[in-house]
């Protein structure tokens, strides 16, 4: 059975893929996005939230920049509220390397635009008194902030769709060719879709699609760990975390207007691709609460309401795919954000439509090729859950 054709098919409808689709509609192309769920439903939609650009690598930055500058047009341009506040984000740190590495990178990030504050010792706690006492050092990002995840990718979307593209859900694609010029796309209903042009950002399912081009990576499924706690006055202005390589330490928050304080990091938990389930595990989170109270001792009285987690797509070297096929002429991939891709969706999708419409972007995309895998094995993402 055939279904209807367009210039080109977006799947997965993550933040990726809904930005990508919202920014070809605007470049006049007809666009098919296709999702195996819910628009949003995955990864995209129980994050952190965090619009962070300080603490990316450098090769980043320029996409990240780019997301920002959408984020803060997105309630006009998507004509509903995405709850983006331009708060601040605020990295702290308890070690002295840690903090020696926070004027390093604060040296290094100017020169891609991001200007960051770093305070040290007593400077700290007189901007942030309620810190606990083993914070050694903060550097803050005024211009980031946070937005809710629930909302984003299903308002791109939409956009999208009343732009012209087709969204369709509850679309679970199976097989994926080269066809003549173009590409052949099919379900496990066994309707086929086909386009001039292909992009796949189907998250932690994104490996299964590529491998069927030759392009097999090693990409593993994890869960983050997720919390939310009852209402209380809202005094946390700025999004924040701790910087660490000590994963355990590694915890971050914020707090929305409502009052409610949403906490995430440490290690992350268990997460399954063939089933799309991911867990929070009751240990995670007693011990995220351990640090949360080092972090802010004033959180101690607090307690959790709800917990979650959700499916995510890791790569060894932290980096995602983003760019063109290295095989096939047409062919655009990005995935594998490594639990940091909410803040730079937009970038990202601004620039495949870039990208997709004209043959080129000023951004650069060496650093996220998929090419980089070729000469190593594929991991089955079921077989890397940690």
């Amino acid at each position: 059975m055939t279904a209807s054709e367009a210039d080109v098919i977006v799947i997965g409808g993550g933040i990726m893929g809904a930005t990508t689709a919202f920014f070809l509609s605007r470049r006049g192309r007809s666009v098919l996005l296709l999702e195996r769920g819910q628009t949003g439903q995955q990864a995209s939609g129980v994050n952190f939230g965090g619009i962070r650009r300080q603490g990316r690598a450098l090769s980043q930055l320029a996409m990240a920049n780019r997301a920002l500058a959408t984020w803060r047009q997105a309630a006009e341009w998507l004509g509903e509220d995405i709850e983006f506040l331009p708060s601040g984000h605020t990295r702290v740190c308890y070690h002295p390397h840690d903090a020696a590495y926070f004027e390093t990178y604060a040296k290094e990030a100017r020169a891609f635009d991001l200007e960051l504050e770093v305070l040290q010792g007593e400077a700290v706690f007189r901007r942030f008194p309620f810190l606990g006492r083993e914070v050694l050092a903060a550097s803050i990002s005024p211009l980031d902030g946070h937005a809710n995840p629930r909302l984003a990718a299903p308002a791109f979307g939409r956009a999208a769709a009343r732009m012209g593209a087709q969204v369709l859900e509850n679309v679970e694609i199976v097989r994926v060719e080269k066809e003549g010029g173009g590409f052949r796309v099919e379900s496990a209903d066994g309707v086929v879709y086909r386009a001039a042009q292909l992009v796949i950002c189907a998250g932690a399912w994104a490996d299964r699609l590529s491998a069927q081009f030759g392009e097999p990576v090693p990409l593993a499924a994890r869960g983050p760990q997720m919390a939310v706690t009852e209402p209380v006055p809202y005094v946390f202005r700025s999004s924040m975390g701790v910087y660490t390589s000590i994963k355990e330490e590694s915890v971050y928050f914020r707090q929305i207007p409502r009052g409610n304080i949403v906490l995430g990091g440490g290690p992350a938990g268990p997460a399954d691709a063939d089933t799309q389930r991911a867990s929070v595990l009751p240990l995670n989170t007693v011990r995220q609460l351990a640090q949360f109270r080092r972090l802010v001792p004033a959180l101690a009285p607090l307690h959790v309401i709800r917990v979650w987690s959700g499916v995510e797509s890791y790569l060894p070297d932290s980096e995602p795919v983003i760019g063109p096929s290295s095989k096939q002429p047409g062919l655009f991939y990005a995935f594998g954000f490594s639990g940091s891709g909410f803040q730079i969706g937009p970038g990202v999708g601004e620039t495949l439509a870039e990208l997709v419409d004209t043959g080129s972007t000023s951004i650069p995309l060496e650093t996220f090729s998929i090419s980089r895998f070729a000469a190593q094995p594929a991991v089955p993402s079921e077989c890397g859950t940690s």
